[in-house]
């Protein structure tokens, strides 16, 4: 893991690993996409709406994974004083906010004629919510240290403190009751019919890789532009 935190190994890696993860998750995502709104066929009981499974359960998932890859990142960082772990958090924190808030749209779209309601404060969709507002308070956070200069481990303690929320969103439907269906994939088995849960596999694939792809492009920039910062302020202490 140490050999890649030199930037310039890393920017090796990552520029031709970066168009990869964007085609093939675009393919995929675009495949799944197709697949499952014009080619499965309607639900014995959710009906057409059903569709909206092939966006919302991969924005689900890669809303709690992009928190997941933050905490993560934010141990490596504390632990063993990774120098691209801190980059790695804030790359994964905004595409993880807009899984998260495209997870609550379509569910609100999927539960109006579902449930009969746009919106229930239920234990799944709340802590659903509140993944978001974590989301968002960790991206201020971090850019007020990188624009003020303070210590990097604050916004790493608190993507770890937040991590505590995952197994709560996880868990939700099974600790409380809830509007929302229970887990309808486990370990070794899954209540979904092959029809739909061939393609849901495949859009969760795509979106992950597209997922990678866009943490990887934000490392980039963001390396980019702490280099472009740097080599301001040797100029201007070699001016002075």
């Amino acid at each position: 893991m140490h050999g890649f935190a030199n930037p310039k190994r890393f920017l090796t890696l990552a520029k031709w690993l970066t168009p990869l993860l964007l085609i093939s998750g675009f393919v995929l995502a675009a495949i799944a996409l197709v697949w499952g709104l014009f080619f499965v066929p309607p639900d014995r009981l959710m009906g057409e709406t059903v569709r909206i499974l092939f966006i919302h359960v991969p924005a689900a998932w890669l809303g709690m994974g992009g928190w997941t890859a933050i905490a993560i990142s934010s141990l490596v960082f504390l632990v063993w004083k990774h120098p691209l772990a801190s980059l790695a958090a804030r790359a994964a924190a905004v595409p993880g906010a807009v899984f998260t808030a495209v997870c609550l749209i379509t569910g609100s779209i999927w539960g109006r004629p579902t449930w009969g309601t746009w919106w229930e404060w239920d234990g799944r969709l709340t802590s659903m919510l509140v993944l978001l507002f974590l989301y968002f308070g960790y991206i201020a956070l971090a850019q007020a240290v990188s624009r003020e200069g303070g210590s990097s481990r604050i916004p790493a303690i608190f993507g770890l403190v937040g991590a505590i929320n995952i197994p709560i969103i996880n868990r939700s439907v099974v600790w409380w009751n809830s509007i929302h269906q229970p887990p309808s994939i486990t370990v070794g088995k899954s209540a979904i019919d092959p029809v739909f849960l061939v393609p849901l596999g495949i859009a969760v694939l795509g979106f992950s890789l597209l997922f990678g792809g866009v943490v990887l492009a934000r490392m980039r920039a963001l390396l980019a532009e702490i280099q472009t910062e740097a080599r301001l302020r040797r100029k201007a202490t070699g001016s002075e």
